[in-house]
């Protein structure tokens, strides 16, 4: 009997159908940002940080670990135990690019299990003020007849935007040059400054005043479809050199793999919570944030699986190797 009672113990363990799973959660959830406190991401995290709290029944408390581009945030995450007391709030660039773009990232993007995507940001290109290109085909013959190679600002090696712009040059045939920065807010200052020509980044709020300024021009994006919040700025569908170019950068809450099934859920109805409620939508729609619609578990991993091979192709046709 002894014997037993052992084995179905270890089973409901194993399962995660026993009384840990059952009474999730019995401590705070820490949701770990990989950035500093004040950013986009934070801002995001903390947009729904309380309606997580209230739905899930145990405080969701966020940290933020920045440094290595967000490695250094994924692997404190790695590092700890696979019981959903730590989630991660990660994009494509520290949960698939890194560990495909850095000899030295040690994990693969299977190492994670998707609990929920959150939102998109949609790339859009932006350019100097002064560049003289007025969308993305004149910005491709401008490239074309320049005498010198057009430069490109990028979040670094490897990162998502330096592989898609790599990928625009490998695909149109067009020399350009690379020039990495250390975060998003000098690349735009230079872009601003007429330091470097252009770049492909994630659209944000705070561009307008930039452009109301004068001080940048936005020229594309590579959505499918127009941009709601850039009505006047036209898709790459309508293009003529670059139809079907079409990227844009999520954000998703995920675990450690080995996470049990009913904690996962668990947490999985806590995000789509959270993602329904009106001033958390308010805070992100505010931010130029496109929103998932609600979607199950088993969805939300096969999006991981798809976007994994998607950008395991992307850094294959961009020709970038690793250090």
């Amino acid at each position: 009997m002894k014997k037993l009672l052992t084995a179905l113990a270890t089973l409901l363990v194993l399962t995660g159908a026993g009384p840990a799973a059952a009474d999730y959660p019995v401590r705070p959830v820490s949701l770990m940002v990989p950035y500093p406190a004040g950013g986009a991401s934070d801002i995001t995290a903390r947009a729904l940080q309380g309606p997580m709290t209230q739905a899930l029944g145990g405080q969701v408390i966020v940290e933020n670990l920045g440094g290595a581009n967000g490695v250094l945030g994924a692997n404190r995450v790695l590092g700890a135990r696979g019981d959903g007391y730590y989630l991660f709030q990660g994009s494509p660039n520290e949960l698939i690019l890194a560990g495909l773009t850095n000899a030295s990232v040690t994990y693969a993007p299977q190492a994670f299990r998707m609990i929920a995507p959150v939102a998109t940001s949609p790339y859009v290109v932006m350019t100097r003020a002064d560049l003289g290109a007025a969308n993305v085909d004149e910005l491709l013959a401008l490239a074309r007849q320049s005498k010198v190679p057009l430069t490109y600002g990028s979040g670094g090696a490897g990162s998502m935007i330096h592989l898609i712009t790599a990928a625009l040059s490998q695909r149109t045939g067009v020399t350009l040059t690379h020039i990495p920065y250390r975060g998003a807010s000098p690349l735009l200052t230079d872009i601003a400054g007429g330091q470097i020509d252009f770049a492909i980044v994630p659209y944000q709020a705070n561009y307008e005043d930039l452009r109301r300024e004068g001080r940048i021009r936005i020229i594309g994006t590579l959505n499918r479809e127009r941009l709601p919040m850039l009505p006047d700025v036209p898709s790459v569908q309508e293009s003529a050199g670059l139809k079907d170019f079409n990227y844009t950068i999520w954000t998703a809450y995920m675990v450690k793999q080995g996470t049990s099934d009913a904690v996962a859920q668990k947490l999985h109805d806590a995000v789509t919570a959270a993602l329904a409620d009106p001033a958390a939508r308010k805070t992100l729609l505010a931010q130029g944030k496109i929103l998932f619609p609600p979607q199950t578990l088993a969805e939300s991993e096969a999006f991981y699986a798809d976007q994994t091979a998607r950008l395991t192709e992307l850094v294959r046709v961009s020709g970038f190797k690793a250090d």
